[in-house]
């Protein structure tokens, strides 16, 4: 539900907050007096358009913010999808229009018309004169026949279809794969051949048979480095592991002096030690080291297997094993699909059928109740002053999808005249907010809209009529919030909320809202009763609010 909302440099608003509540919440004023821009400011705030026209004069840009309530909405998706902040149950919306443009936030997130769309259907229905509402729409209302209906075979029907549904996508797969020719069958079988049989140890076997490859190929030259090298350090007599032993001696005679060379002559050691390991590994490596031709032309052919692999599937060892992973699956799904076509189409052929029985019980439980409510809007109807009114649930037979097979539209006849037609087609406002509120009463139970806003819902009616209408107003604000701008006292006064809007005209035009409360709320209705206030029209209003 709108917990609240906050507008500032808006039209001829300077700054306001209000808090609305939860149940009928009533607005109204003198004619002229600024009541639908509380109602245009919520639209805006929710995806409606907006020019630089609405930002107040001498200022730089509007405000809108809109609290929403959340308790039995999962949004979870919805944030995950914009990439919205989840901050509990209260939801924060805003529009900020400045001359260069306008943005949107949710919960202080940057979100487009798409979000902001998502997010009206879900929590609101905006009814007036000028605006299009989701009860219009057509693809709407199987849904709000089938949440009245709530039957378990619609649940059955679209688990089911859920399944046929990719059945039927595995199967075109598979239809793509079998019509491969037999020389494409061939080619892909020598490719997957190709790369299977070079048995690649590695993404990086090339790396380690190149580096291979270079130690061998200069194997001469390395046993002659490292040759030289282990005689220069311990091989002959003026080796320089030699020339260290004498220096140790010489510190060895000088540490029996002075003691403080004990540690330089155990450091000497050290480092005699360390040569003589080097060189003995250098002795090792040195012996160890042959020009293997046998060899190098071994590594030299995998290489050029390898290579000529990577040229053509794609530039390194890994793209290779992904190629030939890719083209493995593709033949396996080829030979699965010669095999398992004539199977899965059995299987479809056997669901759809399935599908076929449970959308005809479906559509007869639709028949039933789209009856049992055409009745029933029809009753509501009479009482709010439209008594030749037609209503009818019109069904009507379409192919299989996930709804069934049913094409559900509302249809109506205003006037004896005129023969039923789709409910987006009526022409007259007044009479649309009525129909709507109708359409409301009866399914306002299974209806997850949480906020209705009805502008200009009471024009042209009186007397009997306005209390139906407000009786009827009040019983829907029990399952879902109301906010309604009404001229008739007799519906302000169920209430449970309301705003009183005034403009003041001094050096500037503004418009202030109030809410009325106590004595302020029965000389609000007493102003609706006659048009000003009186002690005959405040009693008047005091005995409405207590009926």
């Amino acid at each position: 539900m709108l917990k609240s909302i906050y507008v500032k440099n808006y039209i001829l608003i300077d700054e306001l907050e209000l808090d609305f509540a939860d149940g009928l919440n009533i607005i109204t004023g003198e004619t002229g007096a600024g009541k639908s821009i509380l109602i245009n400011a919520i639209d805006i705030a929710l995806g409606g358009r907006a020019g630089k026209e609405v930002i107040k004069t001498g200022t730089d840009k509007a405000v809108i913010e809109l609290t929403v309530h959340n308790e039995s909405h999962n949004l979870a998706d919805i944030f995950q999808e914009y990439g919205i902040d989840d901050n509990g149950e209260d939801i924060l919306i805003s529009k900020e229009i400045s001359q260069s443009g306008s943005k949107s936030k949710i919960n202080g997130c940057m979100v487009n018309m798409e979000c902001l769309k998502t997010f009206r259907e879900i929590f609101l229905d905006i009814h007036s004169q000028h605006q299009t509402y989701s009860l219009l729409q057509q693809k709407n209302h199987i849904k709000l026949l089938d949440a009245y209906i709530k039957s378990t075979n619609l649940d059955e029907y679209k688990a089911l279809y859920s399944e046929f549904t990719d059945l039927k996508r595995q199967l075109e797969d598979l239809q793509k794969a079998s019509q491969k020719t037999e020389e494409q069958i061939d080619f892909l079988k020598f490719q997957v051949n190709e790369i299977e049989s070079a048995e690649i140890e590695s993404v990086d076997e090339d790396e380690k048979l190149s580096n291979e490859l270079a130690i061998l190929e200069n194997a001469e030259k390395l046993k002659e480095l490292t040759g030289s090298s282990h005689w220069a350090l311990s091989g002959d007599d003026n080796s320089i592991t030699d020339a260290l032993y004498e220096i140790k001696n010489s510190i060895s005679k000088a540490a029996g002096m002075d003691n403080t060379l004990e540690q330089t002559e155990l450091e000497l050691a050290d480092i005699i030690d360390g040569i003589k390991a080097i060189s003995s590994n250098l002795r090792e490596y040195s012996s160890s080291m042959d020009c293997d031709e046998a060899k190098i032309d071994e590594i030299q052919e995998r290489l050029f297997i390898l290579d000529k692999l990577k040229r053509k599937y794609g530039g390194t060892l890994e793209k290779v094993a992904e190629s030939g992973d890719k083209l493995r699956k593709e033949l396996d799904g080829i030979e699965f699909s010669t095999q398992n076509i004539e199977a899965l189409n059995n299987k479809i052929t056997d669901i759809e059928n399935k599908l076929t029985q449970k959308a005809k019980i479906i559509s007869e439980e639709r028949k039933q109740y789209g009856e049992v409510l055409s009745a029933l809007v029809e009753e509501k109807l009479e009482k709010l002053e439209l008594p030749k009114v037609k209503f009818k649930i019109a069904i009507e037979t379409v192919p299989l999808n996930v709804d069934g097979c049913d094409r559900i539209e509302f249809m109506i006849s205003t006037n004896v005249s005129e023969d039923l037609k789709p409910i987006a087609k009526i022409a007259s406002g007044g009479e649309i907010s009525r129909i709507m509120l109708a359409i409301k009463a009866i399914f306002a139970k299974s209806d997850n809209i949480d906020t209705v806003i009805f502008d200009e819902i009471d024009t042209g009616i009186s007397g009997k009529t306005s209390q139906s209408l407000a009786e009827e107003v009040k019983e829907l604000s029990k399952y879902m919030q109301i906010i309604m701008i009404t001229h008739q006292a007799i519906i302000a006064a169920k209430s449970d909320r309301h705003f009183y809007v005034k403009k003041t005209q001094d050096d500037s035009t503004n418009v202030n809202i109030y809410i009325l409360e106590d004595k302020n709320k029965v000389m609000g209705i007493a102003e609706l009763v006659s048009g000003e206030i009186t002690d005959e029209s405040m009693k008047l209003a005091q005995t409405l609010i207590n009926a």
